[in-house]
């Protein structure tokens, strides 16, 4: 790993003995997006995952993890969080309430701890990607041991189609 500066999100997981790999990737300032750290990474959509802030009505702040091809459903993310209602942050709260910037957000490390919430197609991969905390990182990590660690909750959390419940990655 010589070269690459550890980020603190390296070091919560150094100081808690959780494996893991940090995986340098060529930022475009212009494409932030999951699918552009994917094909960076040359690897699968459905394993990179994205670190989204949400505020419900009744819950406050709360973490959705979901894969990067894919959005959050709002109504499921509310009723996980104990909300009536809930809503992405806007972009201009996300460095003062979690400590990161848009693309390189993880959900380890904020500066605060929300109750977070995995997309459960983590569960399929043997390694999933997640943000390191900085743009041009990646944390290459075992989606079990990520999830016991930020003690998140594993559910369904993403849209779907209607009527075609098999044709998820056409959206």
């Amino acid at each position: 790993m010589a070269g690459i500066q550890k980020t603190n999100v390296a070091r919560l997981l150094d100081k808690a003995k959780i494996p893991y790999e940090l995986i340098p990737y060529t930022v475009d300032e212009n494409n932030l997006a999951a699918d552009h750290v994917a094909e960076e990474l040359g690897e699968d959509i459905n394993q990179v995952f994205k670190t989204l802030i949400l505020h419900g009505d009744r819950s406050g702040h709360f973490v959705c993890v979901v894969p990067g091809n894919t959005e959050v459903d709002l109504k499921k993310a509310a009723k996980i969080a104990g909300a009536k209602k809930a809503e992405m942050i806007a972009m201009k709260e996300l460095l003062p309430l979690t400590g990161y910037i848009r693309g390189g957000c993880s959900p380890i490390g904020m500066k605060k701890s929300f109750p977070t919430f995995f997309h459960i197609s983590a569960l399929n991969f043997e390694v999933i990607f997640v943000s390191a905390g900085v743009r041009g990182l990646q944390l290459k990590i075992s989606p079990n041991d990520l999830i016991k660690y930020v003690k998140a909750t594993v559910t369904d959390l993403i849209q779907t189609k209607q009527n075609d419940e098999n044709d998820e990655l056409n959206w």
